[in-house]
């Protein structure tokens, strides 16, 4: 079992992502257990717990195909990665060019170090730096307007790949019951799925075409149930609705404040509610 220790690099995510955990780390490493086997995240975003506790053996893993091809290639290609962010630039008509190679046949010809080097510019450029797709899977966030944004952050990129060398680090593209199937005894898993909406108009679950409705949120509750039957230690958070409350009244549950930093009204940005959600 591995025992948690100071991580001998500060790492940051490589990519800004809607729901991401920077903000919350603090408050997930209260709660985290202080020994487990080895670490799950099927729902990996940006990855800030990931990075923070640097576990020796991890599976990560999330359903956005372009999303995973891009830890790939930090992990197996992160000098070719950054040769290619370096010929993107923040100008709104290139933007608009380069989100649109999603929208041509000849994308699926792109080589997947340009695939991610894209990704990252959009990411690095787009508004708010929000990741978000239609119902055709395409790329649809607008141009951000920043003034100088750092499009190729060569030491986080580098300290990134370095760390999922090192360790133990097995990236999948796949669905969340697929990703923790073989977790097993003490083995620690941290569910950040896409939150259930505090209210009719504040829904962002277009990380992918395919949307994380309440019948998925119930599909992983069974999933939290099965996995604590085999003594797993599990983790999640969600939003602090009535709903969620319901859906895991039979387990430990926290209260906790988190920032919230996309919001179409930039007036609703800020503290809100989540829950933390804990089996042990």
């Amino acid at each position: 079992m591995v025992q948690l220790s100071s991580p001998p690099v500060t790492l940051r995510p490589f990519l800004k992502w809607a729901g991401g955990k920077r903000q919350l780390v603090p408050e997930l490493l209260k709660y985290a257990p202080s020994a487990y086997g080895r670490y799950y995240e099927p729902f990996i975003g940006g990855g800030a717990l990931l990075l923070t506790l640097q576990p020796e053996a991890a599976t990560i893993s999330d359903r956005n195909s372009e999303l995973i091809n891009c830890y790939q290639v930090v992990k197996h290609a992160v000098e070719d990665l950054i040769s290619h962010l370096k010929q993107h630039y923040n100008e709104a008509n290139y933007f608009y060019e380069v989100r649109d190679w999603d929208r041509q046949a000849e994308f699926s010809a792109k080589t997947s170090v340009q695939r991610a080097a894209r990704i990252i510019f959009l990411n690095k450029t787009c508004y708010n730096g929000l990741f978000r797709v239609n119902a055709k899977g395409q790329f649809n966030a607008p141009f951000g307007r920043y003034k100088n944004p750092t499009i190729a952050d060569e030491t986080v990129l580098r300290n990134v790949s370095q760390y999922l060398n090192q360790a133990r680090v097995t990236i999948h593209q796949a669905d969340f019951a697929t990703t923790v199937a073989a977790a097993g005894d003490q083995d620690f898993v941290y569910f950040d799925p896409p939150y259930d909406p505090i209210s009719t108009t504040s829904s962002f679950t277009a990380y992918d075409r395919s949307r994380f409705d309440r019948t998925e949120q119930q599909r992983l509750k069974a999933v939290v149930d099965e996995l604590s039957a085999r003594n797993c230690q599990v983790l999640l958070s969600n939003a602090y609705t009535d709903f969620i409350q319901d859906l895991y009244r039979d387990y430990r549950c926290v209260r906790v404040g988190a920032t919230r930093a996309i919001n179409s009204n930039a007036t609703k940005r800020g503290k809100v509610d989540e829950i933390l959600v804990m089996n042990y």
